[in-house]
């Protein structure tokens, strides 16, 4: 749109002045605008103004001011130029377009109709723009590009500041190059360093995954990013969030810090810390600090806590496995547990526990070298305990229900154990007691492989698979070193009540 009087044109100037009133110097150089050079020049009487026609140049200091034609005001100290318009800032900013006004007391230009301001390093284009020569800062506001190497940039208004290369993006902002496309609402590019800073809600679109931001910056020369308010990165099946966020797109690496959450939705597994590693390439991510892994489903979750933890991915960033290093407890309504390390694979729903471990289910306690669970449907399944397999469950204060043997496979029936086979130097010790509780007797049984059914999580029943050797003593009759089975480890005491006691520190015997 061109203006058709000055008037018009001074109150816009005089708008754009005051937005920018703190970057303006206050003693302004009132050089005079002088004509150079024109094929014609004459005054013309009605209009008050010089008359400039033809390869017209008007200069101001250094800058010239290139036109077809043009209308010289010499008492305002401005002009009016149209067609073919080039202002030669200096060695290094050039500015294009179809129709200029130009005060030379205020040193504002303002150009119409396919603007074109070129650097060095970007090009920017506008149907309309101010190039304010004091403080060296272009300004538009009826939508630009800004093309910068493999960066094109576009948003509805913004300003330029030449001098040092950087431009203030607003609104509906844009950029686009060939590893990622960025939406934000307000946006500062710096040409040199190819750097954008987001001071604003912002999305960055990769080929596999997306990055939200309120704040932060992203070099696009070296793929590298800062995130540092409410950042998230997703991909299909994957969700980051922290308080901030530093990932290098070029080596796959990115470092996670404060109230870091990993959500994996396929496998519903969620996992917290508050210092995270992700080593995107080799499909691995590491939370460590108050970390925290939680299982979910739609009946029951499972809390487990850690030193660190460890999530390996596919090639589809699918999780495949976690790993839980150190001072592992964990808890579930109808499960408990303690050990050094687990390992949960997402490929066989397993959860295998290593190096002293100790599981709850119910009244009993599971000991053995290591013990692996199935859970089928998001429910318990199966476990199979290797090698010194003990189970207790308490009978009175004083007294224990014990099952010894070298291997045991228990099952499961609604998240509650029901049977129990015992293979290899199979023991028990039961308190036997009648519908109303009195005590019968202690039996004592010992037999290569034996089948335990429980009932309400207690022992129901024994079958012997093989030749028994069983005594049952009267309560007063029983030695008082046959009240424990050979490695007997009563830990109720570092049993997880409940979902924050995981966090409780504790030293396992």
């Amino acid at each position: 749109m061109k203006p058709t009087n000055k008037i018009y044109i001074s109150v816009f100037t005089a708008l754009f002045i005051t937005a920018f009133m703190p970057l303006l110097v206050h003693a302004q150089r009132k050089s005079k605008v002088f004509v150079e050079r024109t094929d014609v020049q004459r005054y013309t009487k009605k209009l008050g103004k010089e008359r400039l026609l033809g390869h017209v140049i008007i200069r101001q200091g250094n800058t010239r001011f290139y036109s077809d034609s043009a209308y010289l005001d010499d008492k305002s100290n401005s002009f009016e130029a149209f067609s073919n318009i080039h202002i030669n800032v200096n060695d290094s900013v050039d500015v294009y377009g179809n129709h200029l006004y130009y005060d030379g007391n205020t040193r504002i230009a303002e150009i119409f109709d396919h603007v074109k301001l070129v650097d060095k390093n970007s090009t920017l284009t506008t149907p309309h723009l101010v190039y304010n020569r004091n403080t060296k800062t272009a300004f538009y506001d009826q939508g630009g590009t800004i093309v910068n190497k493999d960066n094109t940039l576009t948003s509805k208004s913004g300003y330029y500041k030449t001098e040092n290369k950087t431009f203030y993006f607003r609104k509906d902002v844009v950029l686009v190059n060939p590893r990622s496309e960025t939406y934000s609402d307000t946006l500062i590019y710096n040409t040199i360093t190819e750097t954008a800073f987001f001071l604003g809600p912002t999305v960055i679109r990769g080929k596999e995954s997306t990055i939200y931001t309120e704040e932060g910056w992203y070099n696009t020369k070296t793929d590298f990013s800062k995130l540092t308010k409410k950042p998230m990165v997703s991909s299909s099946q994957q969700t980051i969030t922290a308080d901030s966020i530093y990932y290098n797109n070029l080596t796959s690496f990115g470092q996670a810090f404060g109230r870091v959450e990993i959500q994996d939705t396929l496998h519903k597994v969620i996992i917290r810390g508050k210092l995270g590693d992700m080593w995107d390439n080799r499909g691995l991510s590491y939370i460590t600090d108050s970390a925290l892994a939680i299982t979910y489903d739609d009946k029951d979750s499972m809390y487990i806590h850690s030193d660190t933890l460890w999530m390996y991915f596919d090639k589809k960033r699918q999780a495949k496995k976690m790993l839980a290093y150190h001072n592992v407890r964990f808890f579930r309504e109808d499960m408990q547990g303690i050990c050094d390390s687990l390992a949960y694979s997402m490929n066989d729903s397993t959860i295998r526990l290593y190096t002293d471990p100790v599981m709850w289910s119910g009244e009993n306690q599971l000991t053995a070298d290591s013990i692996h669970v199935v859970v089928s449907g998001n429910q318990l399944d199966s476990l199979v305990m290797f090698n010194t397999a003990f189970i207790v469950s308490l009978d009175t204060l004083e007294n224990y229900n014990q099952i010894r043997g070298r291997d045991m496979i228990g099952y499961f029936r609604k998240n509650q154990l029901y049977k129990i086979m015992v293979d290899g130097n199979a023991q028990t010790l039961y308190y036997v007691r009648e519908d109303n509780g009195n005590l019968m007797g202690i039996d004592l049984a010992e037999s290569s492989a034996m089948i335990i059914r429980l009932k309400n999580n207690a022992v129901n029943s024994i079958n012997y698979l093989s030749k028994i050797k069983e005594i049952t003593y009267p309560e007063k009759k029983l030695p008082p070193d046959m009240k424990r089975l050979k490695g007997f480890n009563w830990q109720e005491t570092y049993r997880p009540k409940n979902k924050m006691d995981i966090f409780r520190k504790t030293d396992q015997p």
